[in-house]
């Protein structure tokens, strides 16, 4: 075998490879949703919670916090009120329904919620311009939050 033909083989299988990992991730348009949340992963990887801490805070993320108290995170500044507590959000709510709630809590709650659909391509009113026709979380990024979620128990 020549050279180049490894090479164009190496980076067909490449290719194969990359296809198939987006494959597994499932897009915003194809979410379902149920009367149990969503429960399929997005991705088919577990979330990672430290991750999942790092995107609930970062304003340029999920920013969390502007809009929720969460004492797991009280040496951090700027924890808002105008959507519930989360101490204890794992005892109140299944990660299935956690998870449905990071992806489109307008599904979960109403349309009125001010909080965004962070992985629909409906993100929501006043949400910056730079995220319209995108999602706000990549999939990875709502299961790392979720996996967070899912540590703060009671």
């Amino acid at each position: 075998m020549t050279r180049r033909l490894k090479f164009t083989l190496g980076a067909m299988a490449a290719v194969v490879l990359s296809t198939a990992a987006l494959a597994s991730e499932i897009a915003p348009e194809a979410v379902e949703f149920t009367d149990d949340g969503v429960v399929a992963s997005l991705t088919g990887t577990p979330g990672d919670p430290a991750e999942g801490a790092k995107v609930f805070k970062n304003t340029g993320l999920g920013n969390c916090l502007a809009c929720h108290v969460n004492a797991d995170m009280e040496s951090d500044q700027f924890h808002g009120d105008v959507g519930p507590p989360l101490d204890g959000v794992a005892s109140r709510w299944d990660e299935p329904l956690l998870r449905a709630i990071v992806v489109n809590s307008k599904v979960v709650f109403t349309d009125e919620t001010v909080m965004p659909g962070f992985y629909s391509l409906e993100v929501g009113k006043g949400v910056a311009e730079n995220f319209v026709g995108k999602t706000i979380l990549t999939a990875q990024q709502v299961e790392d939050v979720v996996a967070y979620l899912v540590t703060l128990k009671e």
